[in-house]
């Protein structure tokens, strides 16, 4: 067990002043309210000349996707998704600095930095290597915006789920 005691302090401080509450470390993290890690990813619809953005957020300690957008990488996308993550009541955020991010978000909520969001650029990596219409280079790309998001959202959905897609024969 790992203790961390200021024993400066003790010798000073009368056992009435002292007041000591034990709890499990997912009740501190609910008091102290939820955090969450949020980035973009870029694809494309039919070229390169038609980039398309998944945004999304998700809690920082279990990595579970909280809520997601498909859009360009403008302001009014990211501000969708906040909406989306309003009923959480979020009290962290931590983002890669993009613009959007430091223009929509409270600064005391916000943190910016790679130290904290490598969940979600975890989560990026291994979503480019199973949907590979997200990969960077690709010979598998969508012809509709409808068709791309679908093909994105259902592998995730799946895996999120722990659901097996059909195969078609």
């Amino acid at each position: 067990m790992l203790q961390h005691v200021n024993q400066p302090l003790l010798q000073v401080l009368h056992p009435e002043q002292v007041e000591v509450e034990i709890c499990r470390s997912e009740e501190l993290d609910r008091r102290r309210g939820l955090t969450s890690e949020l980035d973009e990813m870029w694809s494309y619809v039919r070229s390169k000349a038609h980039p398309r953005w998944l945004w999304h957020a998700i809690d920082h300690h279990t990595g579970k996707v909280l809520a997601y957008v498909f859009g360009r990488r403008k302001d009014d996308v990211f501000l969708k998704l906040q909406r989306l993550l309003a009923p959480f009541g979020i009290t962290k955020f931590y983002t890669d600095g993009w613009g959007a991010y430091t223009r929509h978000l409270n600064a005391e909520q916000h943190q910016v930095g790679k130290e904290n969001t490598q969940k979600i650029e975890s989560k990026h990596i291994n979503l480019r290597t199973r949907i590979k219409r997200l990969a960077r280079r690709t010979l598998c790309f969508s012809k509709t915006e409808r068709m791309h998001d679908l093909g994105t959202k259902l592998p995730q959905l799946a895996h999120e789920t722990g659901r097996r897609l059909p195969h078609s024969s």
